[in-house]
């Protein structure tokens, strides 16, 4: 095994583990974001994302050598492979036509094997990209961009209007960083508010509707919906900048809430750089598949009122969110928020080791810590 493969592998089971972790702690009805219960079973869909993403990528490796990782900032692999994963996505099939099911390829190899008293090198590389290509070609790995999806829909009975709660998802090109986007927005619309809403003010139980339902529930601005959150999901965007634009651009639609879940910086021993002090810390951890630490980051955007329209007889202005940003916390104005939650996610072992290094305070300052031991994840540490 080379160094390559050594440390390619080293930053597949942890990155595995990672997720996993995270994954067992958005499904746990004890964890801090189950009193949201949509808001973790949404992002809980999009680490199963991820999770395919890493398990084509790793049988990627069996065929092709090019993978690359941010070890310097986001410790998540460079947007390159996302690009890589959605082209072959949409050749797979056609490549897939020109590979031998897998039982030939076994029966091959095995023939191979006793003819030539060798191991089947090639043989392996088309196994392994079979077993990619069947991977990708579902279309479950996290893309460079997710289109939205309408996960629940009721009525605010304060304005009378129905609310969707929409979800979408991009892997940020600059930064190597998956996000996670959910907005709670109001529709004005004439027909949607006559089709959903009923005589006493409420949902219409009438009305069907098979959630989740793809794109936005209202079909006449759904297509325009997914070009502004296609255009708009950019890192470098504060959620309330996302927020003002969404407001700004639909006039019957009025966002009340936006979040947006940035998942990483992921630190890994031996193959991170983007910490020196957490670095030095995680290689002393004992067993390697527990030398990793995953970080992530919850924002927040409400709006605190909204301004009614104004309808005039030759320019008419319409309803606009006053959105809140905590400017007493320097920290939220900066990132452009009402609020923000800071979590990390560690290894039982590294985390003592962190501690034993009298490091985990400072690592650890202002963020929500969650342990993981024994396929259980522990907070409030």
């Amino acid at each position: 095994m080379t160094a390559e493969t050594d440390a390619a592998t080293r930053y597949f089971d942890a990155i595995a583990a990672a997720l996993g972790g995270l994954e067992i702690f958005m499904r746990d009805d004890r964890s801090p974001l189950y009193r949201h219960g949509i808001v973790a079973k949404v992002v809980a869909e999009y680490i199963a994302r991820l999770e395919k993403s890493f398990s084509c990528w790793r049988n990627r490796l069996g065929f092709m050598e090019s993978f690359r990782i941010s070890r310097a900032e986001s410790g998540f692999p460079v947007f390159q492979n996302v690009l890589e994963l959605e082209n072959d996505r949409r050749s797979a099939g056609q490549r897939l036509a020109a590979i031998p099911e897998p039982n030939e390829i076994r029966a091959e190899m095995a023939d191979f094997i006793l003819r030539h008293k060798a191991f089947p090198a090639a043989l392996q590389r088309s196994m392994a990209e079979r077993l990619y290509l069947e991977d990708v070609d579902d279309g479950s790995a996290f893309g460079p961009f997710t289109l939205a999806q309408t996960a629940k829909v009721s009525v605010n009975p304060k304005t009378g209007r129905p609310f969707y709660l929409v979800h979408w998802a991009s892997f940020d090109g600059a930064a190597n960083l998956p996000l996670i986007y959910m907005a709670t927005v109001e529709d004005s619309s004439t027909p949607m508010i006559k089709q959903l809403v009923g005589r006493d003010g409420k949902l219409d139980e009438g009305v069907e509707i098979p959630l989740p339902v793809d794109g936005l529930l209202n079909p006449e601005l759904a297509h325009r919906f997914d070009d502004f959150t296609e255009k708009n999901s950019a890192y470098s965007l504060s959620p309330a900048t996302i927020a003002v634009n969404l407001d700004k651009d639909f006039e019957t639609l009025h966002p009340k809430q936006l979040r947006r879940v940035v998942l990483g910086p992921f630190y890994s021993a031996g193959i991170t750089e983007h910490n020196s002090t957490v670095a030095e810390v995680l290689s002393k951890v004992r067993k390697v598949e527990n030398a990793w630490l995953l970080t992530w980051t919850i924002q927040e955007v409400y709006s605190k009122a909204e301004r009614p329209g104004r309808r005039g007889l030759f320019s008419s202005e319409k309803s606009t969110q006053e959105f809140f940003i905590n400017t007493d916390d320097l920290e939220a104005a900066r990132q452009g928020v009402s609020s923000y939650e800071k979590h990390a996610l560690v290894p039982h072992e590294a985390y003592q080791a962190l501690y034993a290094a009298g490091e985990s305070e400072k690592i650890f300052a202002g963020y929500k810590v969650h342990i993981l031991s024994k396929g259980q994840v522990i907070s409030d540490v």
